[in-house]
C-alpha cells in the first residue's frame, strides 16, 4: 500500500498554496477602509463566491474527518445532518429578507433590534465561547488528524500549521479574504473528493458489490425510533431544529449571505449552497462506507474512525493527484477555520466592543477586528494539547450531540420573532436563559449518569440527543409564547419591517420584486431532490 507523498505530490501541493496564497494577497492589497469592507467584504460579494463560501465554511475538518467515520461505523443515518440543503433554502427565502431590510452586520445586533439589548448581549457572549469551545477546537483537532495522516507529520506540527497558515490571512485580509479563498478551496475540494469517490468504486467493483459487502442496514436512514444511536424521528425533526439555528440563525454562516449587494443575490447564494450541500453524502459519507467495505476484504487498514479519510487518500490516489486532494483536504480545513476566526471578531467588535464604545472610528474598529481575530487564533493555539487529549471517538456525532443543546432555544427565538409581531423582549430572554439550562442541565447529567441507573435524572441523561433537541425546542416555544402573552407587546415601531405581519406596501413590493421563476423552479427542484434521496436510502 503506498502510504507516502512522492516528490510531484508535493509539486501539486506546492502550487496549490502558492496560488491560494496569491489570491489572498491579491485580496488584502485591495484595503479595507471600513468595517463593512472588513467584516462584509463591501457587500458587494456575488452568488457564486457567497454560495462556495457557505459551503467551504460549513465543509470544515468535522466533515472530512468525522463523516467519513461515521460512515464507515454506522452507514447512512448521519445523512440526514447532510441533507439540509431544502434549510438553506430557508435561510434565502424566509430569513434573509428581514436580515439584510434591517441593516445588520451580525446575529445579536438583529436580535436587539427585534427586541432588546440583553438578547443581544446573551448570544453575542454564548457565541462567542460556544465558537471556541466547539468549532475552533474540533476542526484544529480534526486539521491536525488529516495533516499529520496526509503529510506523514507530528499532529501538533500539523495544527498549529493550520491555525498559523490561516490565522494570519485572515486577519490581513478580513472577510474580503476569506469568501474569495473559499471560491478557490470548494473548486478544488470538491473535485478531489469526487475523484476520490471514483477509486473508491474502482477499488471495491461496483454499487452492488459494496451493498452486498457491508449489509443493506448500512444503507438505511430510517432506523427505529426506538434505535438508541440513530432514531429516524429524531435525525429527521430535531435535525431540522439544529438545521435553522445552524444555516438559518448562525453568524458563522449567515455572514456570508449579508456580503451581498441585496437580497436576490443573497438568495442566489444561499441557493446554490444549498446544491453544493447535497454533495457531502457523495464525497464523504459514501466513502467511508467504501472504507468499510475495503477493510472488511482486508484491502484498507485503520485503527479509528476518525483515520478512515486521510486513509483512503494516501491509499487509493495516484502519484499527483494525491497531493491535488490534500490540498482540497487541508483547504477544508482553512476555509472553515477562517470563517470561525472572522465570525468570532465581527460579533466582538460589532456586538460588544462597538456597543461598549459607541463613538469609536471605524478605521480602529477595522485595527480591533484585526486583533480580536489574532486573539481567537492564540485561543485556538493553546486548545491543541486539551483537544489531543479529549479527541478521539466519532467525532461527527459528538458535534451534532452538543449543537442539539444549544440550537433549540435560538431557533425558537429567531423563528417566532420573524414569524409571529407579538413576540417580545421578554419572551426572548426568558427563552434564551431557559434554553441555557435546559441544555447545561443535560450535559451535567449526561456526564454523571452511571450505567445501570434508574429514575427520572437518569432518563433525563440518556434520552437520545436529537430527540432531546425536540424536547427542548418544544419548551422553549412554550416559554416563549407564555412569557409574550403575560407581558406587554412590542412597540410596533421598533419592530416595523422585522417580522411578519408589519411590512409596509412597499417592502412587499420589494420582496416580490427579488425573486424569479428561475429562483421558484431551482428551489422547488432541490427540495424534490432532497425527497428522492430521503426515500432511496430505506436499508
Amino acid at each position: 500500500m503506498n502510504t507516502t507523498f512522492a516528490a510531484l505530490d508535493w509539486i501539486v501541493l506546492g502550487m496549490y498554496f502558492a496560488i491560494l496564497i496569491g489570491v489572498a494577497v491579491w485580496v488584502i492589497l485591495q484595503k479595507n477602509k471600513n468595517t463593512e469592507d472588513y467584516f462584509l467584504a463591501g457587500r458587494n460579494a456575488g452568488w457564486f463566491v457567497i454560495g462556495a463560501s457557505i459551503f467551504a465554511s460549513n465543509i470544515g475538518s468535522e466533515h472530512v474527518v468525522g463523516l467519513a467515520g461515521t460512515g464507515a461505523e454506522s452507514g447512512m443515518p448521519m445523512a440526514h445532518y447532510e441533507l439540509h440543503a431544502w434549510i438553506v433554502l430557508l435561510l434565502g427565502w424566509l430569513f434573509l429578507p428581514f436580515y439584510m431590510r434591517s441593516g445588520v452586520f451580525t446575529m445579536p445586533e438583529f436580535l436587539e433590534k427585534r427586541f432588546d439589548s440583553r438578547s443581544r448581549w446573551f448570544l453575542s457572549i454564548f457565541s462567542i465561547i460556544g465558537y471556541v469551545l466547539t468549532k475552533v477546537s474540533v476542526t484544529i483537532y480534526a486539521g491536525g488528524i488529516v495533516v499529520s495522516q496526509l503529510l506523514d507529520i507530528p499532529f501538533l506540527y500539523g495544527a498549529i500549521g493550520i491555525v498559523i497558515v490561516t490565522g494570519v490571512y485572515t486577519v490581513l485580509g478580513g472577510m474580503r479574504a476569506v469568501i474569495y479563498t473559499e471560491a478557490l478551496q470548494t473548486v478544488i475540494l470538491i473535485l478531489g473528493a469526487l475523484f476520490l469517490t471514483y477509486k473508491g468504486f474502482e477499488a471495491i467493483g461496483s454499487w452492488g458489490e459494496l451493498k452486498a459487502t457491508v449489509g443493506s442496514d448500512h444503507f438505511n436512514m430510517w432506523r427505529p425510533p426506538s434505535d438508541p444511536d440513530y432514531p429516524w424521528t429524531g435525525l429527521l425533526l430535531g435535525g431540522t431544529i439544529v438545521g435553522i439555528w445552524y444555516w438559518c440563525t448562525d453568524q458563522y454562516i449567515v455572514q456570508r449571505t449579508l456580503a451581498a449587494h441585496n437580497i436576490k443575490i443573497g438568495r442566489r447564494g444561499a441557493i446554490f449552497g444549498a446544491y453544493l450541500k447535497l454533495l457531502p453524502i457523495f464525497i464523504f459519507l459514501i466513502p467511508g462506507i467504501i472504507a468499510y467495505a475495503l477493510k472488511i476484504k482486508g484491502v484498507l487498514h485503520y485503527d479509528r474512525s476518525d483515520e478512515v479519510f486521510p486513509v483512503l487518500v494516501q491509499s487509493l490516489l495516484p502519484v499527483g493527484i494525491k497531493g491535488l486532494v490534500a490540498g482540497g483536504l487541508m483547504a477544508a480545513l482553512m476555509s472553515s477555520l477562517a470563517s470561525v476566526f472572522n465570525s468570532s471578531s465581527t460579533i466582538f467588535t460589532v456586538d460588544i466592543f462597538k456597543k461598549l464604545y459607541p463613538d469609536t472610528s471605524e478605521g480602529r474598529l477595522v485595527n480591533i477586528g484585526r486583533i480580536a481575530t489574532a486573539f481567537v487564533v492564540v485561543l485556538g493555539l493553546l486548545w491543541i494539547p486539551i483537544m489531543q487529549k479529549i479527541g478521539g471517538g466519532v467525532l461527527y456525532n459528538y458535534l451534532q450531540s452538543v449543537q442539539s443543546y444549544i440550537a433549540p432555544p435560538i431557533t425558537a427565538v429567531f423563528l417566532m420573532g420573524i414569524l409571529w409581531k407579538r413576540v417580545n423582549a421578554p419572551g426572548a430572554i426568558a427563552t434564551l436563559l431557559f434554553g441555557l439550562v435546559a441544555g447545561t442541565l443535560r450535559i451535567i447529567a449526561e456526564l454523571n449518569v452511571e450505567p445501570g441507573d434508574t429514575g427520572l435524572w437518569a432518563s433525563f441523561a440518556t434520552i437520545n440527543f436529537a430527540h432531546m433537541a425536540i424536547f427542548i425546542f418544544i419548551a422553549s416555544v412554550i416559554v416563549c409564547t407564555i412569557v409574550s402573552l403575560l407581558t406587554a407587546p412590542p412597540n410596533a415601531a421598533q419592530i416595523q419591517g422585522l417580522t411578519f405581519g408589519t411590512l409596509t406596501e412597499e417592502q412587499k413590493k420589494a420582496r416580490k420584486n427579488s425573486y424569479s421563476m428561475f429562483d421558484i423552479a431551482v428551489s422547488i427542484l432541490l427540495v424534490v431532490i432532497v425527497i428522492t434521496i430521503l426515500s432511496y436510502f430505506t436499508g
